[in-house]
C-alpha cells in the first residue's frame, strides 16, 4: 500500500501569465501534521482547491487517498474533510441540526447521523450550545462546529485552511490542541494552511515554506534548521553571578571562558555572558565557571525557530526573484 496519502507532482496552476502554483512536489504520509506555511497570495488555497478537485490543475499531477484528484474529485471528496476559512451553516438550524444534516447529505441515515452528531459536538466541546441556533455562535464555536462538519463522515484527511482567524488567543490555543488529539487518537492526517508561524510550529510534525507560488523548503524545524543554519556559530547565553569574596573578577572569567577550544567570542552585557562558538561546548562552560568559583544561574542554548527559518527563505528568494 501507498505509504503517502498526499501526493503533489510537478502541479502548476496559471490564470493567463500569471503562475499561482509553480511545479509544487510534495508527499505527506498517513498521520501526518503538515503545515503548509506562507504570507497570504503565495497560492496555499489554490493548492488546496487542486488537490480537493475543485480547480483543474494547468500541468502536473495530485493524487490523495490513492485517488487522482482531478480526474476523481467525488472520490476524494468522500475521504478528504475541508474546512474553509469561514464556515457556512444554516443560521436558523441549530449546532446539532447542521450537522446532522451534513450526516445525512453524506449518506448516513437519521438514527446513526444524530448520535455521531452528538458524539462530535461533545468532542469539540458544545455540547452546552448543541441546540443554540447555529447564527447565534461566536466566531470560535463556528471553528468548532466547522470541525465537526467536516469529521461527521469519518475522513481519512482533514484540511484546515486558516482555521484560526478571528478567534482569540484561548480559543486558538484551545483548538489546536483539539487538532492535535484528534490526530494523534484517530490516526488523521492533517494538512494546515497558514500565515501564523507560531501556531504552524506548534503543532505540526513538517512544514512547508511557501512563497509565490513556490515550495522554497520542507521538513521539521530541527532538519530545517540544522540544514540552513550550519556555518552560524552556536550561541550560547550564560547567566552568571561572582560573589563579592571571589578573587576571579568578571575579566578574569571572561578570558578563561575564551580559551576554552571551540569558543570563538564571548561579550558580557551584566552578568549575562553571551558565547559564541563553533561547537557545543556548554558542558565545558558550565565546568569552567563553577571551577572559579562563581555562580552559574542558567545556561541557554539558542535554538533557531520557524521565524528565523521563513525569514531566511524569503529574504534569499525576494534577493534571486
Amino acid at each position: 500500500m501507498n505509504e503517502y496519502i498526499i501526493e503533489l507532482a510537478d502541479l502548476t496552476k496559471q490564470y493567463g501569465n500569471y503562475t499561482a502554483v509553480d511545479h509544487l512536489n510534495l508527499t505527506i504520509r498517513k498521520g501526518e501534521i503538515f503545515g503548509l506555511l506562507g504570507p497570504n497570495g503565495a497560492g496555499k488555497s489554490t493548492t488546496i482547491l487542486m488537490m480537493l478537485g475543485l480547480t483543474e490543475p494547468t500541468s502536473g499531477r495530485v493524487r490523495v487517498c490513492n485517488w487522482d484528484a482531478t480526474r476523481y474529485p467525488i472520490e476524494v471528496k468522500k475521504r478528504v474533510g475541508y474546512l474553509p476559512e469561514d464556515v457556512g451553516f444554516y443560521e436558523d438550524y441549530t449546532g446539532f441540526e447542521n450537522i446532522v444534516y451534513t450526516a445525512q447529505l453524506n449518506g448516513i441515515g437519521r438514527g446513526e447521523a444524530a448520535q455521531r452528531a452528538q458524539q462530535l459536538l461533545n468532542r469539540v466541546g458544545l455540547a452546552d450550545a448543541a441546540h443554540k441556533k447555529a447564527g447565534k455562535y461566536s466566531r470560535g464555536m463556528r471553528q468548532r462546529l466547522g470541525l465537526a462538519d467536516v469529521l461527521i463522515k469519518n475522513p481519512e484527511v482533514i484540511i484546515l485552511d486558516e482555521p484560526t482567524l478571528g478567534i482569540d488567543p484561548k480559543g486558538v490555543q484551545e483548538f489546536l490542541s483539539l487538532i492535535v488529539q484528534l490526530s494523534r487518537e484517530e490516526g488523521l492526517t492533517v494538512l494546515l494552511s497558514s500565515h501564523h508561524l507560531e501556531q504552524i510550529q506548534a503543532i505540526c510534525d513538517r512544514v512547508g515554506l511557501f512563497v509565490k507560488g513556490k515550495l522554497l523548503a520542507e521538513g521539521n524545524v530541527h532538519t530545517l534548521a540544522g540544514n540552513l543554519f550550519t556555518s552560524e556559530p552556536l550561541t550560547i547565553e550564560a547567566h552568571i553571578t561572582i560573589p563579592v569574596t571571589s578573587v576571579v573578577t568578571v575579566n578574569d572569567l571572561q578570558r578563561m571562558l575564551q580559551d576554552i577550544e571551540g569558543v570563538l567570542t564571548v561579550a558580557i552585557q551584566g552578568n549575562t555572558f553571551q558565547i559564541d562558538c563553533a561547537r557545543d561546548v556548554t558542558s565545558q562552560i558550565a565546568r569552567k565557571v563553577i571551577m572559579a568559583g562563581a555562580d552559574l544561574n542558567y545556561l541557554h542554548k539558542k535554538e533557531y525557530g520557524l521565524e528565523d527559518i521563513y525569514h531566511h527563505y524569503f529574504k534569499e528568494y525576494e534577493s534571486y526573484a
